[in-house]
């Protein structure tokens, strides 16, 4: 099998299956429990979240552990537009961003907050004019991706950052998902911001959220105390010890890692730019793990659905999304519907060999023929 969808999930790596099982045999304990086996798990989970806080530039109290990304997403929007909402209600977004953030985004706009969506310019960075034409004094968050997760378009962040400075009470949210363990990315703008273990090789269940300062967050939980003020619930201390492991292991060979990427990334591109039925939609200094194209004439969905078939993985979008629904961050940079709407994204790791890249290549072109030769035939009955 070709596996070409590491954006949405990657395999574990030893060390994060290795300190899984040997944390969960040596702490049985809950680490909210006041008695003696309860203080050892607790002390061994405030060594793993001091540990992860360091890798990450940050104090441990502001390393808050969560269930993923999707509930980061949600706990740092909800929870700081809810905290500070009498400073102001208006919020700031992108077309771009991951459905765990357009999701509370909603969810706040039904609550009576306005939210702004900034515009994004064809390469599909945000456009920091208009994000300086939007910003108000009663503008309170703003929240946009590191790196999007169809595209893998790389967004300005520290641009932001300096035209919120005007405005000290705005707070920078930024969704970090496709960045940490994959590239270098400096996020010490960001007063808010999401990762999550099992795009790098951790395990899925652990995800965190960077809270910057002593910043108020409203609750998304309520009930039971927890190891932070701002999450309830028994900690997964196991799964935290994971996402130690696999963030150590990807921050030590992140260089190497990347270079092998960049190398399958530009072989990728040189074989689709020679496809004459496929349109690349990843700019060029978009994020190497991910390639997005669209099919010019026809149904990508049907190509990857026959491409599954010869055991070759790819998406169309990110796994979060509605299967029928437009890449959003395609049509907010192209404009065309059709052309956002018959999309396919291949995501590549420092497992992927050149092998895996001429297969795929090589069973997207016998595909499309496939598919071209049942179409005609159908219009000739």
């Amino acid at each position: 099998m070709i596996y070409l969808d590491y954006a949405a999930d990657t395999p574990a790596c030893d060390a994060a299956l290795q300190a899984l099982c040997d944390t969960a045999r040596a702490f049985g304990a809950n680490p909210n429990a006041t008695h003696a086996a309860g203080q050892a798990a607790q002390a061994r989970l405030a060594e793993v979240t001091a540990h992860m806080a360091v890798l990450l530039g940050l104090q441990p109290e502001e390393l808050v552990l969560t269930s993923g990304a999707t509930e980061a997403n949600n706990m740092g929007i909800l929870g700081a537009a809810r905290a500070y909402r009498a400073r102001g209600s208006r919020l700031i977004t992108t077309p771009m961003e991951h459905a765990s953030v357009t999701g509370p985004m909603m969810a706040l706009k039904a609550e009576g907050f306005t939210v702004d969506m900034l515009r994004v310019l064809p390469d599909g960075r945000v456009d920091i004019a208009h994000l300086q034409s939007l910003l108000t004094p009663e503008t309170t968050l703003v929240s946009l991706c590191a790196v999007d997760s169809e595209v893998g378009v790389i967004q300005p962040v520290q641009q932001v950052q300096q035209a919120l400075a005007p405005y000290p009470h705005c707070l920078l949210h930024v969704d970090a998902t496709q960045a940490v363990g994959k590239l270098p990315v400096d996020l010490a703008c960001a007063d808010l911001f999401t990762l999550s273990p099992h795009k790098f090789y951790g395990l899925t269940g652990c995800g965190a959220l960077a809270v910057r300062g002593g910043l108020r967050l409203a609750p998304l939980w309520y009930g039971g105390v927890g190891a932070t003020p701002y999450r309830s619930g028994t900690p997964a201390l196991a799964l935290a010890a994971g996402a130690d492991a696999a963030l150590t292991e990807a921050l030590a060979q992140l260089e190497p890692r990347l270079a092998v990427v960049r190398e399958r990334n530009a072989q990728l591109r040189a074989a689709l730019a020679a496809l004459p039925f496929v349109l690349l939609n990843s700019p060029e200094d978009a994020s190497p793990f991910l390639v997005n194209c669209s099919v010019k004439q026809g149904n990508a969905q049907a190509l990857i659905e026959a491409l599954s078939q010869r055991g070759i993985c790819v998406s169309s979008k990110s796994a979060c999304c509605a299967k029928a629904a437009p890449s959003h961050p395609v049509l907010a940079m192209t404009g065309d519907r059709k052309r956002a709407v018959n999309t396919m994204r291949v995501s590549l790791s420092h497992l992927t060999t050149p092998q895996d890249i001429d297969t795929f290549v090589a069973g997207l072109r016998a595909c499309a023929a496939g598919l071209e030769d049942c179409h005609g035939s159908e219009t000739a009955h």
